[in-house]
This record gives C-alpha cells, structure tokens and sequence, in this order.
C-alpha cells in the first residue's frame, strides 16, 4: 500500500504526534519533522542514517517568523531573504537559545530557509512549530525529487509522502553563511552565485568541510548512486577506458551514439542549465535503477547553475 497522499490534514496529524512525513519543496523532497520534539529530531537522523555533526535546515512559513529563530540578521541577510524567500536559498545565522543543539550540531548558528512549494507553505502555516526537513534519502545516497524516489528508500519507515509533485529545481538550496556580516556560500543550489552577486556584490566560495561541516552538502561524498560513477570532461575517451562494460551515460546536451552505452540520458537538448538541473537527479536515479557497471557523466560549463551541477556530480563520484 502506497504511502504517498495529497492529504495535509494527515500531514499535520503525524507532525503533531512527534512522526516524520516527507515533504515536497521547490528543490528536494525533505524528511521533516518538528524542531522541537527530540523524539522527531532524533528519528530524522536514525531513519536517514546521518551523522550528528551534520546540521539540519529549518523550514519556516514567512519572513516574519524569522526572529523565532534567528537572534542577529545582517544588512545583506536581510537583502537577501527579501529578494530569494520564499525560494531555493537557506541562511546561516546566529541561534536562539530555544533552538535544540542537535538541529544545529551544537553550533550558535542555525539553517533556516522559507521553502517555494504551495503544499509545503500551507503545511507550515498550519503548524505551531517549524520543520527540520533534511533531504528525504538515506546519508549520501541520490536525493529525492520525486514522491516515488522517498517511498523506494522509506516506505517501510515512515508514514506519509506528501505529494507535490516533482520538484521543479531538482536540487538542494544554496546555503549561505556570514562572516564578519559578509556573505560566505558554504553549498552551491538552485540558487546561482551570480544571482547572489547581482544583489549583494561578490561572495566568497567555502563549500568544503570535512569535520564539523558550518552547513549540510560541504562533505566530499554525498549525493552518490550505488552504481560506480566517475565525472569526465571526454565521455568518448572515457568509455574506451571500460571495455565489456554495461556503461551508462549522463550528458549535458550531446547524444554520444555509441554502441558500448547500455542507457544515455541528456540533460538539454537546448543547452539550458535550469532545464539540466531540474533533471539531474531524476536521472540518476533512473540509471541507478539498471544494473549497469558504470554511470559516465560530463562536466558542466562551469557557470551558473552548472557550477552546482559539476559540485553534485563531483561529490557523487568521490
């Protein structure tokens, strides 16, 4: 029996009773649970397998209700919610006190992005309490954009999917920090740098952090199929390097035709970099679903969304 419904009421009803539902967002579906319930919290990242020194983002319904849960917002923080919330963008800042230290990894700053997806926003005005909703996956593996891909890895652990549909970013949001009140990108998303920039000027790139990571996504492997996957500039040379190989391949805009490719997947036909990112994922996870020996997958232009493109593809193969 499927797990997926439109139902918000039901939705609302788990929330409330300390259980984890999966959430549609414009980016990823997330595994959401009540901020202050240690009995939700702790579910998140048992069902997840996530390691506690990973942080979580926390999901709130208006700009307004950001003094909740923030205790200082910079100049350029404040620009920037008021340009890209509701949308594919989360924020470090400085926590309140009410705010439990294992959202946070035992930080003073916290997460927090108002999510782009109408089921999600009706969800969370209908609550008293935020959302921890870290992406609905097992630690590293491919994240979910749609209902189907959370009921693969989850039906048996929780609940609810609450269905929205497919997510229309397809990728996380980009996490922005501050340092000394200055900008700090600490994960590439749906977001592109250069939208960043056009608001608030330049802003620093620090999207790798092995231990005690300042946000979610700065681990050097994450978002990683079971399949071997490695990341190319040369699809072509790089096929000739795995003979009798069941091999698939994940271009940007180029069919390759080559008798050696099981399965080949483009991105864009028309080059668009929003369309790739879209489209990423879901692809993944369908040449995941092959049995194949190897995912191939092509390097980006490394501008734009590509460059978050190229980081997910980088981290998927490491």
């Amino acid at each position: 029996m499927s797990i997926i419904s439109k139902d918000i009421k039901k939705a609302v009803a788990i929330l409330n009773n300390e259980e984890l539902v999966a959430i549609p967002t414009e980016t990823v579906y997330g595994l959401a649970g009540n901020i202050f319930s240690e009995k939700a919290i702790q579910s998140i990242f048992t069902t997840k397998k996530r390691p506690f020194f990973n942080p979580l983002i926390v999901h709130i319904p208006n700009l307004e209700y950001l003094e909740n849960v923030v205790s200082y917002i910079p100049e350029k923080a404040k620009t920037l919610a008021q340009h890209f919330w509701p949308g594919s963008m989360t924020l470090v800042l400085p926590k309140r006190d009410s705010i439990p230290d294992v959202i946070t990894a035992g930080k003073d700053t916290v997460a927090v992005r108002i999510p782009n997806h109408p089921v999600t926003l009706e969800l969370l005005n209908q609550l008293d309490f935020p959302l921890a909703a870290p992406s609905a996956n097992p630690f590293n593996s491919i994240s979910p954009t749609k209902p189907d891909h959370v009921e693969q890895y989850f039906k048996n652990d929780i609940k609810m999917i609450l269905d929205g549909g497919a997510c229309r970013n397809g990728i996380e949001s980009t996490i922005i920090g501050f340092e000394n009140d200055e900008p700090i990108i600490y994960r590439l998303g749906a977001l592109a740098i250069e939208d960043i920039e056009t608001v608030v000027g330049k802003v620093v790139l620090k999207n790798k952090k092995e231990q005690n990571p300042d946000a979610p996504g700065m681990l050097k492997k994450h978002y990683s199929p079971n399949t071997l996957t490695v990341l190319t500039q040369d699809i072509k040379s790089e096929i000739k390097n795995h003979p009798n190989k069941k091999i698939g391949v994940l271009s940007f805009y180029n069919s390759f035709k080559n008798d050696d490719i099981t399965k080949e997947i483009i991105l864009s036909t028309n080059k668009d970099l929003k369309e790739a990112t879209s489209k990423l994922y879901n692809a993944l996870h369908e040449l995941d679903q092959l049995d194949l020996d190897i995912i191939i997958t092509e390097k980006l232009p490394d501008i734009g969304l590509g460059k978050s493109i190229n980081d997910r593809l980088s981290r998927a193969s490491s």
